[in-house]
């Protein structure tokens, strides 16, 4: 059943598409492809690799795993660099998630980037970027990890800054760039540890001897060395899943097309941190200190990052908000040692956050390309599709009852309540407080565009990256567009309660993840469980349910009953808002400190280091040194033979008297 082929396959079909919609339909080696045929090649090597991946799924349900080499790179000494796949349940799920998502990104670009004059490198970006996760996500050693880890975050480069003629877009991809390179600095650094002690780059390998370094100290001083190699990793995971406090590249990513938001900021890229973790899960669980870090991280990521969602107008920008706060959720599940839970809250949220994502997309071309959440309103009647997806997909966001997304989070914030981790009350707190945050900007951006007065007619729209249509009446999308929005929706209503009981109580991930009885709160979970309705009705009488309905509530009547107080709340709270509106400063303290003092300390190496001591004393002193015994004995050299005689008289008489010294 084991077919390596059909692994291939999966991972090389978007990788195709993206090489013939690059390189000929984009003028790079001639224009063979045109738009109609670079949207049928990519989307037929990604639906290739979905129904590879589904496949693959039901194999390794029937109990058909892989974990092998295909291709020895290099060999130094003893030590195998290999291309390999590691298929399991972690890995299959994962597969069938990013191909499913892609697929639908893919078929609702169609409608989106129609007007486009990039419309070909467009899909051969995005094709590209779905073989870059299916490589992370396969990959059965740290090498292959680590490529597809710099491949995504390449991609996301190309993709965010995809409107290269807006500087605002420039400086958001050269952002994302540069900050998941300081979380990338600590995956290498948790990689070479791992293998420096290991000896080995193979997953396997190093978890089976994870008891082992569990013992190793790390030199000069009392940590132990996994503790120190799972902190570097971890950090590696703050970068690309947008952790506090590296996440603020992912707001400013907004500035590529809708598309992308959802590929990238929903089901893929920055859910690779989080897979990462829960990958490396025997290794992790050696270590409570990492996993405390792990736990307050989440859990300040998971609150303070959804208040800001409250104050921010442009439509894309709250639901990647929302997404921080989510990422957080699923960061405090894996500090809980609930990897099961927190991947089941990173499936969930792929399905509801892309259609939310895809939904804004669909609104924000009704509005004829206005982001802005104050221009719009009673859109209902005019979006019919997009509004009832976008309402399901909210309903799934804040954790209603039934819908996907309830089972997930309230499983994190059980888990929180039942770790045994140093800040797992924190934890606990903050996910629980997050609900009510959560509800409050989801009903905020669905009351504001959906329902109430119509604002588009007393308001100029602004152009965002198509500048060929501005002003007009709300139309709905093609069914480019809704045909993917109606698709996501599915999942997003029904995932929960369909693969919770197999996800994180029917063994899915056993043997896969590892958990140790130190860590509780997954077995507590077990304890309460019975089936997915008992659940859901019990969610009814449950204080996050009622901390979800105060956020609609308080939604309701600010921006439906009476719009007043939401601006009498801003002029009371003017320092808080100002806090709020600036980010926390996390923007200034990146460019004012960190950028400015980098500038400052590379000035000063250039100015002490390069120009002083390189220059000046190394290269230029060595120069004046060999022209100044120049100089000297130039003098020696005269021509005239009485110069000579008398310097070899001097130097007998000199040798004469070292002589009679020595023997007397």
């Amino acid at each position: 059943m084991n077919s390596p082929n059909l692994y291939l396959l999966i991972a090389l079909a978007p990788l195709v598409g993206a090489i013939l919609a690059g390189l000929f339909g984009t003028g790079f080696l001639g224009r063979f492809v045109g738009r109609r045929g670079s949207h049928l090649i990519t989307i037929a090597g990604v639906l290739i690799s979905f129904i590879g991946s589904v496949i693959v799924l039901f194999q390794v349900l029937d109990g058909h795993t892989y974990d092998g080499a295909l291709y020895t790179w290099s060999v130094i000494g003893t030590t195998k660099l290999e291309l390999g796949f590691l298929i399991d349940s972690l890995s299959a799920l994962m597969m069938v998630v990013v191909t499913s998502v892609s697929l639908m990104v893919h078929i609702y670009t169609i409608g989106y980037m129609a007007d486009d004059p990039g419309y070909q490198r467009f899909f051969s970006y995005i094709s590209l970027f779905t073989f870059s996760m299916l490589m992370l996500v396969m990959s059965n050693n740290m090498v292959q990890l680590f490529f597809g880890w710099e491949a995504v975050g390449l991609v996301s480069y190309l993709l965010i800054g995809f409107w290269y003629e807006r500087p605002t877009a420039i400086f958001a991809n050269m952002k994302a760039f540069l900050v998941n390179r300081v979380g990338d600095f600590g995956f290498v650094l948790g990689i070479g540890l791992l293998f420096a002690y290991s000896g080995s780059m193979h997953y396997g390998e190093i978890f089976a001897q994870s008891d082992e370094l569990a013992t190793t100290i790390f030199p000069g001083t009392d940590w132990q060395m996994l503790t120190v190699a799972c902190l570097a990793l971890f950090v590696g995971a703050m970068g690309k899943s947008a952790q506090v406090p590296l996440h603020t590249w992912l707001p400013d990513s907004m500035e590529g097309p809708t598309p992308i938001s959802a590929l990238i900021h929903a089901a893929t890229m920055v859910t690779a941190g989080i897979f990462m973790v829960a990958r490396f899960s025997p290794v992790f669980e050696q270590s409570d200190t990492a996993l405390s870090f792990i736990m307050v991280i989440g859990a300040i990521g998971a609150l303070f990052l959804g208040i800001l969602g409250i104050v921010q107008n442009d439509i894309k920008r709250v639901i990647a908000y929302s997404t921080l706060s989510q990422l957080g959720y699923m960061t405090v599940a894996l500090g809980a040692s609930a990897y099961s839970v927190a991947i089941f809250h990173l499936m969930t949220h792929a399905f509801f956050k892309a259609l939310l994502f895809l939904g804004a997309g669909s609104v924000i071309m009704g509005m004829h390309h206005d982001q802005d959440i104050r221009n719009m309103g009673g859109l209902r009647k005019y979006m019919p599709i997009t509004w009832i997806t976008f309402l399901l997909g909210t309903l799934a966001l804040v954790g209603t009852p039934f819908f996907a997304g309830f089972y997930s989070k309230e499983h994190i914030i059980e888990a929180a309540g039942a770790a045994d981790v140093w800040g797992a009350s924190f934890g606990y707190y903050a996910t629980l407080i997050g609900v009510f945050v959560t509800s409050l900007y989801s009903f905020r951006v669905y009351f504001l565009v959906f329902h109430g007065k119509e604002r588009f007619d007393t308001h100029g729209h602004a152009g965002h990256g198509h500048d060929d249509h501005h002003g007009g009446t709300p139309h709905e999308s093609p069914w480019v567009v809704t045909l993917p929005l109606v698709l996501l929706a599915i999942p997003s209503v029904v995932a929960g309660a369909w693969l919770i009981d197999p996800l994180l109580f029917g063994g899915f991930f056993d043997g896969v993840i590892a958990v140790f009885p130190a860590h509780p709160a997954m077995a507590e979970l077990a304890t309460h469980w019975h089936d997915w309705v008992a659940y859901a009705l019990h969610g009814f009488v449950t204080l996050p349910f009622w901390l979800m309905v105060a956020g609609f509530v308080v939604a309701w009547y600010c921006y439906m009953v009476n719009p007043k107080v939401p601006a009498a709340i801003h002029r009371s709270l003017s320092g808080i808002n100002r806090i709020l509106d600036n980010k926390y400063y996390a923007d200034w303290f990146n460019e004012q400190v960190l950028a400015r003092g980098a500038r400052c300390l590379g000035h000063g190496f250039w100015k002490v280091g390069d120009r002083g001591l390189i220059d000046g004393v190394m290269v230029n002193g060595s120069a004046r040194v060999v022209s100044w015994v120049a100089s000297i004995t130039r003098h020696l050299q005269s021509g005239y033979i009485y110069h000579y005689a008398f310097a070899m008289i001097i130097g007998i008489m000199a040798l004469l008297s070292f002589f009679v010294l020595t023997v007397n």
